[in-house]
């Protein structure tokens, strides 16, 4: 158990080193947002010299634990996700929804680095792993960038998918992503690595997650949209346990 400790700490370190290189770089867009002004960089209460500090130091130790208790596999896709994080999707949020393409791949990577990290190789489960993950994160952060869009315009960011509305080819585009979470849910027991129990959840899960957001494309509001992120919220732990007490 303690080496799993150091594994998580390790990956949570990394992580925290990746978002205080994305919050220096756009401090100046954080004063704009209602949901960010309070950070301590937007508001001065830190320096960026201070928070770059924090960040070698963290993102160092962070490393330092992976290199001690995992492998090089996992040592490079935690620095491969650090820089994907930090130096590609930051600039991108205000190029155009591309952002959303490239951060959802950090966003995927800790299940599959958890993988990894036990396993020491890049197998079939940890890319599923990686795929339900990536998929998610659609659905997930689109909800979220349509809940915040007028606060997102503020600071130029340009999340919403093809025409940046919040209208019906938005909502077909987070049905469309959603769609892709229920075979991908069915593949470890397809593969004979989990049982029926697991199948079961995830399919029920996915239908649901799917019906709130065939929801959101008949109301197009944003009572529809809050569901979505919940929503989003519980499908992700529930999919994740019923996996993990299958593999057990």
């Amino acid at each position: 158990m303690g080496e799993i400790a150091d594994v998580v700490f390790g990956g949570f370190l990394v992580s925290g080193a990746s978002i205080t290189l994305n919050q220096i770089q756009e401090k100046e867009y954080d004063r704009l947002m209602k949901r960010t002004a309070d950070r301590p960089l937007a508001q001065g209460r830190l320096s960026d010299l201070e928070a770059l500090l924090f960040s070698g130091i963290v993102g160092t130790t962070g490393l330092a634990l992976l290199v001690v208790y995992t492998n090089t596999i996992t040592v490079v896709l935690s620095v491969v996700s650090l820089i994907l994080y930090a130096f590609v999707y930051t600039p991108l949020k205000r190029v155009g929804p591309i952002a959303v393409f490239v951060g959802a791949i950090p966003g995927a990577l800790p299940p599959l680095l958890g993988w990894t990290a036990a396993t020491g190789e890049i197998t079939i489960v940890g890319l599923i792993l990686f795929g339900i993950q990536f998929f998610w994160q659609f659905p997930h952060f689109w909800a979220i960038a349509w809940v915040a869009d007028e606060d997102y315009k503020k600071a130029g960011f340009k999340l919403l998918p093809v025409n940046g509305k919040k209208d019906m080819e938005t909502c077909l585009q987070i049905i469309t992503y959603t769609l892709f979470l229920i075979p991908l849910g069915l593949l470890p027991a397809r593969f004979g690595v989990t049982g029926i129990n697991s199948a079961l959840i995830t399919t029920v899960c996915g239908v649901l997650f799917l019906a709130q957001t065939i929801q959101l494309m008949k109301n197009q509001d944003r009572k529809s949209a809050l569901k979505i992120m919940f929503g989003s919220f519980l499908y992700l732990p529930i999919v994740q346990l019923a996996f993990l007490f299958d593999l057990l």
